[in-house]
């Protein structure tokens, strides 16, 4: 089975099964493209039984290639990927991103949980 982003978002209905089944977003931050702001990527996601097999994005602009695979690790470029280990959140920067989104409801729901965030003593 496939899953697009795009026609997703664009109406059409989409059921996760437990069939194999490919996730592609070829333009995975759309709103950044549209802009020429250089973050866009594309996302390939394979899912068996409803759970995440392995992904592959592929960041255009910086030409990097991020892999990861369930139990395997992740890579960028071939190179292994590992968290920090910071535990202390004051010494953590913190991203996110409000999506296109602007219904009513959901711009409320949002706005607490910036909100929430931003009470948190971040380094930036």
């Amino acid at each position: 089975s496939f899953i697009g982003e795009e026609s997703v978002a664009a109406g059409e209905g989409s059921i996760l099964t437990e069939n194999p089944t490919w996730i592609i977003d070829p333009i995975d931050g759309t709103t950044n493209f549209v802009h020429r702001f250089p973050f866009v990527a594309v996302s390939i996601g394979f899912v068996v039984n409803k759970k995440m097999e392995f992904g592959i994005v592929y960041s255009c602009i910086e030409d990097k290639m991020y892999t990861a695979r369930k139990g395997k690790g992740a890579f960028c470029n071939g190179q292994k990927l590992q968290v920090s280990g910071q535990e202390d959140i004051t010494k953590s920067l913190l991203v996110t991103e409000l999506g296109s989104n602007r219904d009513p409801e959901t711009i409320k729901i949002i706005l607490a949980n910036m909100e929430r965030l931003l009470s948190i003593p971040i380094h930036g």
